[in-house]
Order: C-alpha cells, then sequence, then structure tokens
C-alpha cells in the first residue's frame, strides 16, 4: 500500500457567510501528481493554502507526514513547510533581484549553511534542471511568462521538498510553453521523486501529468478516479471538461 504524505479529512473554510469548502477529504500518496480539477471558485488554491497554513481551517484536519497542521507550533509549521514547496501561480520572483539572488534567498534561510561555492554550485545545477542555465544574472523583467515558471520551480526545488503544490502552472502561457512546463512536472517527479498536487483547469494539462484526478464541484469532492476513469464518464458535468 501506498505511503500517505497529505492526509486531508472532512476539510471546512467559509469566507465570512461563503462557505468555500464545505467537508473535504483526500490523499497525496508517495510520487505520485495528483491533479485537482475544477471550475474557479470551488475551492482549489484555498485547500493548497490551507495545507501551508497560509490560510486557517475552520474544521477539519490535515497531516502532513507527522504534523497535523491545524495543531503545529511555530517550530513545527516550519518543519512543515520545509518539506513542501508553493509554486504560486505568478512565479512570485522578487522582482528587485536577479535570478541568482531569487535562488539564493531560500539556501539563507535554511539551517544548514552553505560556502559561496556551493550556493553557486546548487544555482547552477537547478537552472540545468529546468533548462534556463543562461537565465542566472537575468532579471525577472527580463524573462518570459514560461521562463519566470521556470524559475519559480528552480528556486522550489533547490531546498529539495518532497511534496510541491503547483497553483495552475499553464494559467497564461502559449500552448507551447503550457507544454513544456507540463512535461517538466513530470520530469520533475522522475528526477526528484517528489510528490506533487496540481490545481488547474487546463486538460491538455491534466492528460499530460495526472497519475490520478479529483473533481471538486461546490466546495466538495465531486468524484475521483484516472484519467481514462474521467474521459469514460457519462455525467454531463464531467463531459463539460472534457469534450
Amino acid at each position: 500500500m501506498k505511503n500517505v504524505l497529505i492526509d486531508i479529512q472532512e476539510v471546512k473554510k467559509s469566507f465570512g457567510k461563503q462557505k468555500i469548502l464545505k467537508g473535504v477529504t483526500m490523499q497525496l500518496f508517495e510520487n505520485e501528481n495528483l491533479v485537482i480539477l475544477g471550475k474557479s471558485g470551488t475551492g482549489k488554491s484555498v485547500l493548497i493554502k490551507c495545507i501551508v497554513r497560509l490560510l486557517e481551517l475552520d474544521s477539519g484536519k490535515i497531516q502532513v507526514d507527522d504534523y497535523e497542521v491545524a495543531e503545529s507550533n511555530e517550530e513545527e509549521l516550519a518543519a512543515i513547510r520545509k518539506k513542501i514547496g508553493f509554486l504560486f501561480q505568478g512565479a512570485a520572483l522578487y522582482d528587485s533581484m536577479t535570478v541568482r539572488e531569487n535562488l539564493t534567498f531560500p539556501l539563507t534561510r535554511l539551517d544548514k549553511k552553505f560556502s559561496k561555492e556551493e550556493i553557486t554550485d546548487k544555482i547552477e545545477k537547478i537552472l540545468e534542471d529546468v533548462g534556463l542555465p543562461e537565465a542566472i544574472d537575468k532579471m525577472p523583467s527580463e524573462l518570459s511568462g514560461g521562463m519566470k515558471k521556470r524559475i519559480g520551480l528552480a528556486r522550489t526545488l533547490i531546498v529539495n521538498p518532497k511534496i510541491l503544490l503547483y497553483d495552475e502552472p499553464t494559467t497564461g502561457l502559449d500552448p507551447i510553453t503550457s507544454d513544456e512546463i507540463s512535461e517538466l512536472i513530470n520530469t520533475t517527479k522522475n528526477k526528484f521523486n517528489t510528490s506533487s498536487i496540481i490545481i488547474t483547469h487546463d486538460i491538455k494539462c491534466v492528460k499530460t501529468v495526472a497519475d490520478r484526478i479529483i473533481m471538486l464541484k461546490d466546495g466538495m469532492v465531486y468524484k475521483e478516479g484516472t484519467l481514462s476513469d474521467f474521459e469514460n464518464d457519462k455525467d454531463s458535468y464531467i463531459q463539460s471538461f472534457f469534450n
């Protein structure tokens, strides 16, 4: 049986009177790409922000390895966040820093102290891994949308997380670049042995990366299964995504 890395049980989250998550239960297993699919406003991004406690739950439980997220103290929460890399929708690079400085920043926040030579080696290697070694001294303003996504992923991977959370990784990209980012998600999983939750409504991305799919509707799990399960389902709501 596969090892469960994230266990989400009956999670609820509201903003004022608006109920976003209404009792979501799901798991992320070791070495899988789990896609969370759904229309805008179904709670996809809210859910992954709850996993790293950027948002507080109203009720329910989220377990990351041995840690219960909502009950964790500052030290435990820091340990959880070290296990998890979060790739934000807009890549969230620091505009005033070069690519080199953006990648150096997370390394300086780790307990282990690296020499300048070690930091340079790590940066050069991770840029090779995402296919952008030539971007090392560029500013974010000099990068295309796809390049920013790659640098964002490099900054996430440089601290060796076990789990990656991708928030709409192909949004705003042209079709060719979207395909490249989808392939990079698969390459990352295979090369770094990561487990990932990918939030998306891009069906081409889903078909490329998904080991398993969970569809949210109205703040609840509507269906769970493989790509084949979804493609063969005659439900009109599901088919509205896949046709």
